[in-house]
Parts: structure tokens; sequence; C-alpha cells
């Protein structure tokens, strides 16, 4: 057998995961996870440095109280 070599483009996975199509897949995936936990949440995106990230987000005084009593978003993240 011969042994198989991968040599990732370092240019083309930065670009990819910095893209306007992988914002929205994440995007897609916290807003999931937002919808998930109920209303009082909410999401975001941004490009950052090396990637895009999402953030989900207690807005409302008993969204936070909830999350901070039963940890709602950490569970919504778990859930399949």
């Amino acid at each position: 057998m011969s042994s198989i070599r991968i040599r990732l483009n370092s240019r083309g996975v930065t670009e990819l995961l910095k893209s306007e199509d992988m914002k929205k897949v994440c995007k897609a995936q916290a807003d999931a996870v937002a919808a998930r936990c109920g209303s009082g949440y909410e999401s975001d995106s941004y490009v950052g440095k090396s990637r895009v990230n999402c953030s989900v987000y207690p807005v409302t005084r008993k969204a936070r109280r909830d999350n901070l009593k039963n940890n709602t978003i950490l569970k919504a993240l778990k859930h399949d």
C-alpha cells in the first residue's frame, strides 16, 4: 500500500473559517440553541481574528436569572 500525504493550504483554511458561508452555518446553530433556551435569549455572530464566532446570551432579567439557576444555555448546547 502506498501512503497518502495530505497538505492543507493554510490560507485556504483561514479563508474558509472566516467566510460568509461559515458565518451562516454558525449563526444557524446559535439561533437553534437560543430557540431551545426559550424567550429572552438571543444570539450574535462576528468574524474574529482566526474564525467566525457566535454567542448565545440572555437579554432579559428573567432569562439571566433562569440561566444562573438552571444553566439553560449549557443544557441547550448539549441537546441532540
